[in-house]
């Protein structure tokens, strides 16, 4: 028997010796029955008593949770109901009724303490110290009355034995409850993280292998071609002219095609071939030894070949060609053997698509480029060629600004304006993103401290690379940059990728938690596309997760991606953690996001990055346009 049924079999006959008491044998002497009758009839007064005043125990226990922890407004107001059931259902008791009819009466309130304890709605010792405070709200009633009534010691004795009872067996039975809403929250949280897990390392369009996996499965293969000297190839594949389908047929066929293609490719591949959807229309082959030992130039023969018949769309017929670009031997990590791979894809574009190319060193003229953009790059910051550009973010509950991420751009004297996929990486690489990152969060604030002195109340977002997460000086430039500034922390949030979070997770941990304890808000941004786990989640001082484009665009694909965005915004609500989606383009998207109760959205629908100084007019505007919104919402 578990400890949870043993204490109810322990408390059970506690409810029939008490209920018996007033109604046991009638005793041999008259003196005898008329006590027992006087006990009978004094508890019955004041059960009576209890229940007219069952309002004035909850004044009372309301009165003494003030002292309590604070809890959601639902939360008090379940309290609160259930402490006027239990008073009316021990009340019942005492005036004569069935004690088990109390039991059944009482069954909805250790129901309720048990869900919101195992939901984390109340902590499960809030929840008993409140029980505790009905019990010692209840008895102090009850002697008060039993004083203006005059009531004997036994009578008072056997109602306090009541009220006792109720508590014990509503703190047992709402054990059970708990111990089971437990179990129950438990099995769907990890059935969600597996969820989660499969998402993070596939593609949702095709259900193939994404960058991140592919990634891991290429490192595994060149340690073990190390190891064993056996070859090792990477093959870059791209679609040629993708866009101009989309553009002629749509999305929606486009995507088809994708599949289809996927299919195909799948087919012509060895079951320890790896194959990966990397982009839009770009695609991966990873191959070791038995398939490279005709070479791997029949791989990519193959893999064109099965391209070459004609996908249908409805009545008409689409060809589809691929470039690719091989990369073969060895290389210190597979990051080295795609980029080698995708130099040859783009030669093979250059050189007429429809065609294969192997690498060969000479294709390295791109290293002499962005040698020359390093260069330049270096000079930028104090040349001031760097600025920012603002995208709003909003509150898809209400359709307003709440805040607007800071987005970098680079003004360079030649090239124009360069964007952050050209040279953010080259910020990472050569360590200038340290000093660039302390400009962008210096200016952000400021910034965003002159809207909010404007009469505008909205945060700001400000993307943390993994460089400058691994230093210990990304404390004080947030503290230096907010007392510059003197904008409110809660008004900054830090948004941090899962692979930045996951380079060194202990030390990371405990820098963001120092930053945290300045008050800065903490994100984890792109979610759903790295290997972050529950446990890591929980480990973290998050309070929102920024949800990656690719799952936004994925809900207007089909059922599946709605499933995908359900389960990500019903994680982050399971760990009381605020969801923000990203990439929002489209009204259905919207209406779908609302449904599934996302906290926040940014994208092209609500407006594209803004230039400094047009954020405030687009803040002043916003209501006329919301209205447009909101009507494209409704279908109006």
């Amino acid at each position: 028997m578990s400890p949870v049924n043993a204490r109810i079999g322990e408390a059970l006959p506690q409810i029939d010796a008490v209920g018996a008491a007033p109604h046991g044998p009638a005793r041999a002497l008259g003196d005898a029955e008329t006590d027992a009758a006087r006990v009978e009839e004094t508890v019955r007064r004041l059960g009576e008593a209890l229940d007219a005043r069952s309002d004035e125990v909850r004044a009372r226990v309301v009165a003494r949770n003030t002292d309590a922890g604070p809890v959601a407004p639902f939360v008090r107001e379940s309290f609160e109901r259930i402490c006027t059931i239990s008073t009316i259902a021990v009340a019942q008791w005492m005036s004569g009724g069935d004690p088990r009819d109390g039991l059944a009466a009482g069954q909805e309130a250790w129901q309720i303490f048990g869900q919101l304890a195992a939901q984390r709605a109340a902590p499960l010792h809030e929840v008993t110290k409140r029980c505790l405070h009905w019990r010692d709200s209840a008895d102090a009633l009850l002697r008060e009355v039993a004083s203006e009534i005059d009531a004997d010691a036994a009578a008072l004795v056997q109602a306090r034995a009541m009220l006792q009872t109720t508590l014990d067996v509503t703190l047992v039975k709402m054990c059970e409850v708990f111990e089971s809403e437990r179990e129950r929250t438990d099995a769907e949280l990890a059935r969600r993280q597996e969820e989660l897990s499969f998402m993070a390392t596939h593609d949702p369009l095709t259900n193939l292998p994404n960058r991140t996996l592919i990634m891991d499965r290429g490192e595994q293969m060149i340690v073990r071609a190390r190891r064993q000297q056996q070859p090792v190839a990477a093959l870059s594949i791209d679609i040629d002219n993708f866009k101009s389908i989309n553009d002629s047929f749509g999305h929606a066929v486009g995507d088809e095609i994708l599949q289809a293609l996927t299919r195909r490719l799948d087919g012509v591949l060895r079951g320890s071939d790896g194959l990966a959807r990397v982009g839009g229309d770009e695609f991966v082959v990873v191959a070791d030894d038995l398939s490279l030992a005709a070479g791997p130039d029949l791989i990519a023969e193959r893999l064109r070949d099965a391209l070459k018949e004609p996908f249908n769309v409805g009545e008409a017929q689409v060809t589809v060609t691929a470039s690719v670009g091989i990369a073969t031997g060895t290389r210190a990590s597979v990051e080295e053997l795609l980029r080698d791979a995708d130099v040859a894809m783009y030669r093979a574009k250059w050189d007429g698509k429809d065609r294969y190319v192997v690498f060969e060193s000479q294709m390295q003229d791109d290293a002499q480029s962005r040698l020359e953009l390093e260069m330049d790059l270096r000079q930028a910051l104090a040349r001031d060629q760097f600025f920012l550009v603002y995208q709003p973010t909003l509150d898809l509950r209400e359709l307003r600004p709440t805040g607007v991420e800071a987005l970098i751009r680079w003004r360079h004297p030649r090239r124009g304006v360069v964007m952050p996929s050209d040279f953010v990486p080259l910020l990472e690489q050569t360590g200038l993103v340290t000093d660039v990152g302390h400009w962008v969060l210096r200016e952000a604030c400021r910034r965003t401290a002159s809207w909010r002195h404007a009469g505008h109340e909205i945060g700001v977002a400000v993307n943390v690379s993994a460089r400058q997460l691994d230093s210990d000086d990304l404390l004080e430039q947030v503290r230096s940059s907010l007392a510059e500034s003197r904008l409110e922390p809660s008004a900054l949030t830090l948004e941090i990728t899962e692979t930045a979070l996951m380079r060194n997770a202990e030390e990371t941990a405990g820098r963001l938690t120092a930053i945290k304890a300045l008050g800065v808000r903490i994100a984890i941004d792109d979610f759903g596309t790295g290997y972050s786990s529950l446990a890591h989640l929980q480990r973290f001082p998050v309070d929102a997760l920024k949800i990656d484009r690719s799952f936004t665009a994925a809900l207007t694909l089909n059922p599946e991606g709605e499933t995908l965005m359900r389960t990500l915004v019903q994680l982050g609500k399971a760990l009381s953690i605020e969801t923000l989606a990203e990439g929002i383009e489209q009204v259905r998207e919207l209406e779908l996001l609302r449904e599934e109760h996302c906290d926040s959205g940014q994208g092209f629908l609500f407006a594209k990055p803004l230039e400094a100084d047009h954020v405030a007019a687009f803040l002043a505007s916003w209501d006329a346009e919301a209205v447009g919104v909101v009507s494209a919402a409704r279908g109006t």
